[in-house]
Order: C-alpha cells, then structure tokens, then sequence
C-alpha cells in the first residue's frame, strides 16, 4: 500500500472521491487539448467511472486517484495504479495539470517525485498511455524520460503505451 502523502515533496497530496467529481469536471474543463485528441468530453459520468475503476485482477486498494493541492487549489489530478502490469511497475491511468500551472516544470516536478517514491518502494518501471497524436502530451512525457514501447489501436485514434525504467542507484551514480 502506498503511502500517498509521499507522492510529493511539494504538494499536499490526497485521494479524490465522489465528493470531488464536480471539481474535477471542473478541472478537466480547463484542459481541451487532452479531450480533443482522445475523442471524449470530460462528463460527471466519466469522471465518476474513472473513480471506480481498475483494469482487470487490479485490487481497487492499489488505486489512487489523487490531487497534488497547494493552499487548496487543485494543481493536478493522477490516476494511479501501485503493482500493474505487474508487481514492479506502477502504471499512469492518467495525469492532467491545471491549465494555470502549465509551462512552468510543475508537472515535470510532480512525475519526478511520483518516479522517486514508486522507486523507493521497489518499482523498476513506470508505464502509461499517450494519444499518438497529441504533440503537447508526447513532448511532456518524452522530456519526463518516457519511452514508447508500443502502439495500441483504438477507436478512431491510436496510444503509445510508454514506460520509463526506474534507475537503480548505480546507474544514477555512473558519470
């Protein structure tokens, strides 16, 4: 079980719930770019579903839906699965910043910390789905040490499944 609080060095971090749905429509709302290359209109209903669910054999304990807060303001919202597509990674169901925090390495500073944390907790790998044809989201995973390792066709669109590989401390040291 993670310890969500550790998720950031800089935010209050906490689960995000039913209560929360309409601030995070709300949220989500700001963010067009991500709905117009997914083909989806951020909805209540959705964003409840995407409360509740977890891929497949997936305990929902090992999920968390959280938001990174500064003095009450939502700064981002992650969906995150602790242990699939097995044991050692943990896999990025979705992350969206506020669009007043965007461009200012906040985000970055935010999956650097997540990176760390699942690392501390014995995760080798982080994974997570990106719409191929979303360019904004495709440099911010790429610049955050992603990776695609393969192509997953949709409905009408297409994701790059992209995985990061969680260094192990001597590889950080190596010059």
């Amino acid at each position: 079980m993670l310890e969500i609080s550790k998720l950031s060095l800089q935010y209050d971090v906490r689960r995000l719930d039913e209560r929360d749905a309409e601030n995070i429509l709300r949220f989500c709302r700001q963010n067009t770019l991500y709905y117009e290359y997914c083909g989806a209109e951020p909805s209540i209903q959705q964003i409840l579903s995407d409360l509740r669910i977890a891929p497949p054999g997936v305990d929902m304990r090992d999920k968390y839906y959280v938001g990174f807060f500064q003095g009450g303001e939502m700064i981002a919202v992650l969906d995150l699965i602790d242990g699939y597509p097995d044991r050692d990674t943990g896999y990025i169901g979705f992350f969206m910043m506020n669009a007043r925090f965007q461009g200012r390495q906040i985000g970055s500073g935010i999956i650097r910390d997540v990176c760390s944390y699942l690392k501390q907790t014995g995760k080798t790998s982080v994974r997570l789905g990106i719409a191929e044809e979303n360019p904004q989201a495709n440099r911010f995973w790429k610049k955050n040490g992603f990776s695609v390792i393969r192509k997953i066709p949709m409905d009408g669109w297409t994701v790059l499944e992209a995985e990061k590989k969680l260094a192990s401390d001597e590889e950080e040291s190596e010059p």
